[in-house]
């Protein structure tokens, strides 16, 4: 990711950032942040992975909440680890400086701003103090002629305010105008970069296709699709090479498996070929045929377990889905009627 240039007319808000910095760059988020059609699966989460998302959906990047939201739960203690540590400014050493400053703003958060009806480090307030820390000055004012009372936070010389329209401890962040509200919009872009940009983070998507259903046979294909700008290769010989270990296993409700499959996709391409494919994805296709129990099995939430290895860097991720089958007679006209990851 570029980093972000200078723009000479906002230099308040580049003292707004650079007040800001303090031993830990934390990202900011400073408008309420999309559910990005997450929502369901969040609500499946289990409470302490639900929990941590939350507390932070201020920082994680929507290609990570993708995929924590897609992955197996047994795999998400890993997924969490390798969250803070790549965002460890210092890491070799064993304090991750960035993992606890923020965790002690969260606490900090939920203390001072507990009294909205909502854990404090979801309000307004909580969030700039996540981000931004305590500010330098903070100034209160009781009920005005408008019958508002506000709050004005200043880092630095700059002002940043809420305010409570009916006075009863719920404060909201408002912008004095638009260029103020531009000025909070570029401040926000110096803080969004915790993560290490050198390498994006690996993912794919997975979908279905139904070929035929009928006679008691079901037939269809399942693709697994890597963004190719995901993709670490080694180079050999002139080329770039890489290859992709994918495993697939489809199980009924009870965990007895109906269909898996496994191989392997060498992947080995010039230079000139991955710029020009960057904005694709590289498609491996697997054929499904199920001719056993598909009585028991077209009433059945079925779940699909799939783990793709890069051999370049080791990595492998996992993803689990629930679905059922179609078993009409038809083809799927429109393309897939499984996607799992819609990155």
């Amino acid at each position: 990711m570029p980093r972000m240039k200078a723009i000479d007319r906002r230099t308040a808000a580049r003292g707004l950032a650079a007040a800001w910095l303090g031993p830990v760059l934390l990202a900011a988020g400073l408008t309420a942040l999309s559910a990005c059609g997450s929502f369901g699966a969040r609500a499946k989460l289990p409470p302490a992975r639900a929990d941590f998302l939350g507390k932070v959906e201020y920082i994680i990047t929507k290609e990570e909440r993708k995929v924590f939201l897609e992955m197996p739960d047994s795999d998400r203690d890993d997924f969490i680890a390798q969250f803070w540590k790549r965002r460890d400014p210092t890491p070799d050493s064993e304090r991750n400086e960035f993992k606890i400053e923020y965790e002690d703003r969260v606490i900090k958060a939920g203390n001072l701003f507990h009294g909205e009806g909502r854990a404090g480090w979801r309000t307004d307030r909580g969030r700039i103090f996540i981000l931004f820390g305590p500010p330098s000055e903070r100034l209160t004012y009781p009920m005005d002629a408008s019958g508002f009372c506000r709050e004005v936070w200043y880092y630095g010389s700059f002002p940043v305010i809420f305010v409570d329209e009916h006075c009863s401890g719920s404060f909201v962040m408002t912008a004095i105008n638009l260029e103020h509200l531009q000025e909070l919009n570029i401040a926000q872009g110096y803080f969004q970069k915790t993560v290490n940009p050198e390498k994006k983070l690996f993912d794919y998507q997975v979908s279905m296709q139904k070929t035929r259903a009928e006679n008691g046979v079901y037939e269809g294909k399942v693709f697994v699709d890597v963004p190719y700008d995901t993709i670490w290769f080694d180079f050999k010989g002139g080329r770039l090479e890489t290859t992709f270990e994918v495993r697939l296993e489809i199980s009924d409700e009870s965990g007895t498996t109906a269909w898996q499959a496994e191989d392997a996709f060498p992947l080995a391409l010039e230079e000139k070929e991955l710029i020009e494919n960057r904005k694709s994805r590289f498609r491996m296709e697997f054929p499904v045929v199920i001719d056993k129990n598909l009585d028991r099995l077209k009433t059945q939430k079925l779940r699909m377990d799939v783990s793709v290895r890069s051999t370049t860097g080791n990595e492998e991720l996992k993803k689990a889905v629930t679905f059922q089958l179609k078993f009409d007679p038809s083809p799927d006209p429109g393309g897939p009627s499984l996607r799992l990851g819609s990155g």
